[in-house]
């Protein structure tokens, strides 16, 4: 039979290989369970409509051993009444998710930050933060209605369409994860609700002249600005991808230079392998090194701080545009052509990426090709070949990112 518990017992207990649950004598269900790290805390074993079951109490020094003893005895005799603890606990719990911005929390908790990337979890948290808590947040999850969501996701479209857009998905989401753990009903979306605005696909590629000016004016822009522009357009990879580069991830000796982009920073979630031509390693190699401290390490490639990739890409990109509008009138102008008349068609830096894409097509690289450089996989290799090709096209990819280099720099090296 087990001893009873004592103060001084506990006290001379030593931190355990592996976790042990001690039985106390003194109060039959009720036992100690102590972690290898040497935390303790109670517990309760008892059965309820023929199931074994446990119910945490709390830990010490929170509950000493009198204390511990006196709330085991009320759950244990309402054990015998009929109320399991850890049922009760469960309503507790769904009860308090019943206001919204406490069921979000355990929404991003549960779910957003176990199934997404780092960059989707903030993306999803400012979406909440910003354009649903405000309205929302204090309100009971069951009294929201079809009607109301979609009136503020009309609201929201008529200042940002897209945002709008991803707010529903977002929501249906959410509504529909509320309703798996029993906080609601049923979905106040569970009846379809449209896209608030139409998304069209992008399609806009630079013309070889709108490079030359990128490629000019990103000289003219400095650090960090300038040679990441001219990082986005030799390497075709995401801005999120190039802005967060790490000097731990080049790989610039020997005859196999290559940046190599981790799991945790690709959209896709897989490591990807992006072969350095000579004019990107040129542009890496006169970058500068700045140190988040005197005697730690450089980590980004873009920085200004050290601690902290680059930020401020809007104010960057209208740089960009004035330098490269001053170029192309600059050039009208020693041309003979008026240069108050010369304009320039919006783009973004996404579209650099499309355009080195299409641009490598032009060269005649396959479209598998493509896709295997920008790490995307749009289908051209379907069913049993797209799961057991594991082949990187390692090779392939260097000569057409070099091709692309080439014809980047033909275009910058002559007049326009």
């Amino acid at each position: 039979m087990a001893k009873a518990l004592t103060v001084r017992a506990i006290e001379a207990l030593k931190k355990p290989d592996v976790r042990k649950e001690i039985p106390d004598g003194g109060l039959p269900g009720l036992y100690l369970v102590v972690q290898p790290s040497g935390v303790m805390s109670w517990a309760i074993r008892y059965r309820f409509d023929g199931k074994p079951k446990k119910f945490t109490i709390g830990p010490l020094p929170l509950f000493p051993l009198a204390k511990a003893r006196d709330e085991a005895s009320k759950l244990l005799r309402g054990v015998s009444e009929g109320r399991d603890p850890a049922a009760a606990k469960a309503a507790q719990k769904t009860l308090k998710l019943d206001i919204v911005e406490d069921a979000i929390d355990e929404f991003i908790k549960r779910y957003v930050e176990k199934k997404n990337r780092l960059s989707t979890i903030k993306e999803r948290k400012r979406l909440f933060d910003k354009d649903f808590r405000p309205k929302f947040g204090k309100r009971r999850m069951r009294s929201l209605t079809r009607q109301e969501i979609a009136t503020h996701l009309d609201e929201v479209a008529e200042r940002a369409p897209i945002v709008a857009n991803r707010l529903l998905s977002l929501l249906g989401k959410f509504f529909n994860w509320a309703v798996q753990k029993d906080i609601i009903d049923t979905s106040p979306m569970e009846k379809k609700i449209d896209k608030p605005s139409q998304e069209r696909t992008r399609d806009r590629i630079l013309t070889d002249y709108e490079v030359r000016l990128v490629w000019l004016a990103s000289g003219k822009l400095g650090y960090p600005f300038g040679p990441m522009v001219r990082l986005l357009l030799l390497t075709a990879q995401r801005r999120s991808e190039v802005s967060g580069a790490r000097w731990a991830e080049m790989h610039l000796e020997g005859n196999d230079q290559q940046w190599i982009i981790p799991p945790e920073r690709a959209k896709n979630s897989k490591e990807h392998y992006v072969p350095l031509a000579a004019e990107a390693i040129t542009e890496i190699e006169a970058l500068p090194k700045v140190r988040p401290a005197e005697d730690e390490q450089p980590v980004f490639l873009f920085t200004t701080t050290g601690a902290t990739k680059v930020s401020g890409y809007g104010r960057a990109k209208k740089n960009l545009d004035t330098e490269m509008l001053k170029i192309a009138k600059e050039e009208a102008k020693g041309a003979g052509r008026p240069a108050e008349k010369v304009e320039l068609e919006p783009w973004t830096f996404h579209d650099l990426r499309r355009t080195a894409a299409s641009g490598m097509a032009r060269l005649g690289v396959p479209v598998h090709v493509v896709e295997a450089v920008i790490n995307h996989r749009s289908g051209s290799i379907k069913g049993v070949a797209a799961v057991y090709n594991r082949y990187d096209y390692a090779e392939e990819k260097r000569a057409a990112l070099i091709g692309w280099a080439d014809f980047v720099r033909e275009l910058t090296a002559n007049p326009a």
